[in-house]
């Protein structure tokens, strides 16, 4: 009896990401600062931003006042993952 793995999902590679550009990744991370710390969009700047192939994961690193914090962003879903002061 042959058994078939229905539910394989394709490598991060394969998938369609949301995420595609880094200036989609810094538009949502200023959002996600913005809401959450109730801070003007243009009062942030962009201080870094990386992508992790592996995870598909973009990680922005953004500053306001005197304040600084990564948002994580998975690029699949187009969703944050995680805000971390620093």
């Amino acid at each position: 009896m042959k058994h078939h793995m229905k539910n394989m999902s394709p490598g991060i590679g394969l998938m369609k990401r949301r995420l595609e550009k880094e200036k989609d990744a810094i538009a949502l991370g200023i959002s996600g600062i913005a809401k959450k710390y109730d801070v003007k969009p243009e009062d942030i700047k962009v201080l870094e931003t990386k992508y992790h192939d592996d995870a598909g994961d973009w990680y922005v690193a953004l500053g306001w006042d005197e304040k600084k914090a990564i948002v994580q962003m998975d690029s699949v879903l187009a969703t944050i993952t995680e805000i971390k002061e620093i």
